[in-house]
């Protein structure tokens, strides 16, 4: 099966509940609905990607 590398940016609504990895390398687990964050480490916008916990 092929795995998603799909990113989001910041301000953009989280498709789906989860674990979720900024070009940091910081996790945030976050909600469906809700937006990403900035960057917990810069404080910028970032881009996100979901984090398979398998």
């Amino acid at each position: 099966m092929e795995k998603e590398f799909r990113e989001y940016r910041t301000g953009q609504g989280v498709p789906v509940s989860g674990s979720y990895i900024c070009q940091s390398g910081v996790s945030a687990k976050l909600n469906k609905d809700e937006s990403f964050p900035r960057c917990p480490v810069s404080k910028k916008d970032t881009y996100w990607q979901h984090h398979n916990e398998e």
